[in-house]
């Protein structure tokens, strides 16, 4: 028996009998037992949603609009290779326009690498797409930079770019409607220092409406130069209006005696101050007021914007001095001046102002004289002029003099 195991040709024999029975419970497609792909109740119907869309052109010469990202696909065919199919989507939606023409026009949607044994159905079943001829122009780069973001007194000078040029390609009508190329650099605020940053730059129609292009580069080198424009100067109290009879403005004292200005830059170097207006025909008594700062056109910014104003009156006094002698200005040593009128060079003069002032007041606070500098021997008349403190009004009783000039005795 082991003999006979041991021959070839019997072992041949059987595995040519095993090899038989396995063919047999395997179907090859021919025989009665059937497939999964080929029995009814495995048949499957699915959509696969967003299928990317792929198109085929010349790309160096032209440019096409028109054609969706994606579209639907629905697959139906046998169970096992439609779950595979939605779950790989290992195939591709394309259109062919390799031989489309310059103008509008319907294309349908073709699918490839796709098994034979499913039926496909696209939605939508085409697209009406543009072919145009692709340009490429030169165009300059505007910044734009938003100027509200500054500080106060900061102002943005004229921005830089580099490089200040860009191509752009696209369709022709898309390049012909390029109105705006624009770099906007996106900062946030408060602005206080210059500001320099890589922005992207975007073709814009006429309607600010974005154009789809290519630009080269996509983005460019903003330089913003920011300064400080702000200065101090003082507040000037300007009266307006006459004071009530008897009344005297003694003082006006301001809570701010400077100001921080900004604005336009040569409009601020060349302020030197600003102002409030006090209108004094209404006071009669101490009072306070709150007063806006006025500053010049170009300025578009004061800090205080209002300040409050001490106004300090008194009442109005009177005194008068007497017997005060005219001192003669500009007389040579070899000449002596006589006085007619007023006799003797004596004159009085009468002083008004606040009560606390004029009392204190004396007449070596007081200078009266003529100006006889140049004048020969003879008759002149010649103004007479009085100086005295700036808060007080003084009234001579003559402002004319009449003198003679002689020689003196032995010159």
């Amino acid at each position: 028996m082991d003999k006979f195991m041991d021959n070839p040709w019997f072992i041949k024999g059987v595995a040519l009998v095993l090899a038989f029975l396995l063919f047999s419970s395997v179907s090859d497609g021919t025989g009665e037992k059937g497939t999964e792909e080929n029995v009814p109740s495995s048949q499957n119907v699915e959509t696969i949603e967003n299928m990317p869309v792929k198109s085929y052109f010349d790309t160096d010469n032209f440019v096409v609009s028109g054609v969706p990202e994606t579209v639907d696909v629905t697959i139906e065919g046998p169970k096992s290779i439609v779950q595979s199919t939605k779950a790989l989507k290992n195939f591709e939606v394309f259109v062919d326009l390799t031989d489309a023409k310059i103008g509008t026009q319907n294309v349908k949607f073709k699918v490839k690498e796709i098994s034979d044994k499913l039926t496909v159905t696209i939605k939508p079943t085409s697209a009406k797409v543009t072919v145009q001829e692709k340009i490429t122009k030169e165009f300059k780069v505007q910044a734009e930079f938003n100027q509200d973001l500054l500080d106060e007194g900061y102002v943005a000078e004229q921005p830089v770019v580099k490089p200040n040029k860009v191509e752009i390609t696209g369709a022709k009508s898309d390049i012909q409607k390029i109105s705006y190329v624009k770099a906007t650099v996106d900062v946030s605020g408060p602005v206080q220092e210059t500001i320099s940053k890589n922005a992207k730059v975007l073709a814009f129609d006429q309607q600010l409406n974005k154009l789809n292009v290519t630009i080269e580069p996509e983005t460019v080198q903003v330089t913003v130069p920011v300064k400080n424009t702000n200065k101090t100067v003082p507040i000037n109290v300007i009266q307006k209006g006459t004071a009530q009879s008897g009344i005297v403005i003694d003082s006006i004292i301001l809570d701010s005696k400077e100001a921080k200005i900004s604005g336009i830059e040569d409009v601020v170097k060349e302020t030197e101050s600003v102002r409030v207006e006090v209108d004094i025909s209404a006071i009669t008594e101490e009072t306070v007021l709150t007063l806006p700062v006025i500053v010049p056109e170009g300025i578009s910014k004061v800090t205080p914007e209002v300040v409050k104003a001490t106004i300090k009156v008194s009442k109005l006094e009177q005194k008068t001095l007497t017997n005060f002698s005219i001192k003669p200005e500009g007389l040579g040593e070899a000449y002596d001046i006589l006085f007619r009128d007023p006799l003797n060079g004596k004159i009085s003069f009468s002083i008004s102002g606040s009560s606390e002032t004029v009392r204190r007041l004396t007449a070596a606070d007081f200078d009266v004289s003529v100006n006889v500098t140049n004048l020969g021997e003879g008759e002149h008349e010649v103004p007479i002029t009085a100086n005295g403190p700036n808060n007080v009004t003084l009234r001579l009783e003559k402002d004319l003099a009449k003198i003679t000039i002689v020689k003196k005795d032995g010159v």
